[in-house]
């Protein structure tokens, strides 16, 4: 018996945190994920193209998700395999990550493939520093349901995509992505024998997620990272605010708070837009009206976020590669936003009151009711 993990071309590198290889990580949780998700849109919102590719080491697993979102239509390509014997290799059959230039130049990939009539490639350049967010950790009672450290950059695509044959070549798409490891909530199938982690249907959720990149008027960038976290029921109120304003030369000025005034459609919850007002450490105020451009947002729940028609994040399918999708003409329905669940890549512009425009990814969940939005607790969904 020798407990050390596979040896592998990684552990050439001083890469080494633990005592041990590369292949193992420092703890045997099943739910231990290591995850990119990435987006880029047309400026217009017409079209949007969604990649996630997420390794589970304890599960020998590697699967991701790569597809299209153009109005209300999405076209969805996903893909697992065994992680081994090629857990350095960053694909799962047509789908590709590719470091071309660590932290400034990504390539994510779709190829032709026999599963939908959808492929593309982009390559991503930063526009702005990658920057590390809170770290997440999530404890419910005894459990602790997520511990995960993660970062985000914002930039821009030039690449192609093909549509039913047909293929358009971009540049100067506005791209987000974001990068994570460390224990996941929602990985695996839910277990039958621990108390569940979903919210009580009394609990009200609220929560965006937006990298915007910001043009001033002189052609300056900037980027705005919008992220809060609401949480209420009668006699409760708990409310977590990240994010901030991110500058070309690495500075950083962070939110004290966002006090957020957004609409949501009542049947499928897509948000609708509003303002956002934001105030920085310094006690700076400035009023973000937030936009949404089109139906176009490519849903996460197809890329299997809380699950897809019994499929989670890092199951084991068997040995060997597996690769399957679906093309859903109408996600805005009622019945397709309860299929994909609420959290999806939305396509936003953003007005600065300093006079600078921006387009960027938000992603919103609302969860509950509010009457003043139009929203009960009969319709909601996660």
């Amino acid at each position: 018996m020798n407990p050390i993990g596979p040896l592998g071309a990684a552990d050439e590198g001083f890469n080494h945190q633990i005592v041990d290889t590369v292949a193992t990580v420092g703890t045997s949780d099943l739910a231990w994920t290591e995850k990119v998700c990435a987006m880029a849109c047309a400026p217009d919102g017409s079209v949007q193209l969604g990649f996630g590719l997420g390794q589970y080491k304890n599960r020998n697993v590697l699967d991701g998700y790569a597809g299209v979102s153009r109005g209300v239509e999405q076209v969805t390509v996903r893909g697992s395999r065994t992680l081994l014997p090629t857990p350095e290799v960053l694909s799962v059959g047509p789908i590709e990550y590719e470091i071309v230039e660590p932290l400034r130049k990504i390539r994510f990939s779709l190829a032709e493939n026999d599963c939908q009539p959808v492929a593309f490639e982009w390559t991503f350049e930063a526009a702005l520093p990658a920057q590390l967010e809170d770290r997440t950790h999530m404890r419910r009672g005894y459990r602790v349901m997520s511990d995960l450290v993660r970062y985000h950059q914002i930039g821009t695509a030039r690449g192609w995509v093909s549509i039913d044959g047909v293929r358009t070549t971009f540049d100067d798409w506005v791209s987000t992505r974001d990068h994570s490891w460390g224990v996941r909530y929602d990985v695996g199938v839910p277990l039958g024998d621990v108390e569940s982690m979903d919210l009580p249907p009394e609990v009200s959720f609220r929560m965006i997620w937006a990298p915007i990149l910001m043009t001033r008027a002189d052609g300056s960038r900037y980027g705005l990272h919008l992220h809060y976290q609401i949480v209420q029921m009668d006699g409760f109120f708990s409310k977590t605010v990240m994010g901030g304003v991110e500058h070309a030369d690495g500075r950083f000025e962070k939110w004290q708070d966002l006090v957020p005034d957004l609409s949501f459609d009542p049947d499928n919850r897509r948000l609708l837009g509003g303002e956002l007002r934001a105030t920085t450490e310094d006690g700076t105020e400035r009023v973000l009206k937030v936009e949404t451009l089109s139906d176009t947002g490519f849903h996460l729940g197809a890329g299997l976020y809380f699950g897809f028609e019994g499929r989670h994040h890092g199951s084991w399918l068997g040995p060997g590669l597996h690769v399957d999708g679906e093309r859903i003409e109408d996600c805005s329905t009622y019945e397709s936003a309860r299929r994909l669940h609420q959290i999806r890549d939305t396509v936003v512009r953003v007005t600065d009151s300093t006079g600078a425009t921006g387009i960027g990814n938000c992603q919103p969940i609302i969860t509950g009711g509010d009457e003043s939005l139009g929203l009960t607790k009969e319709t909601s969904f996660m």
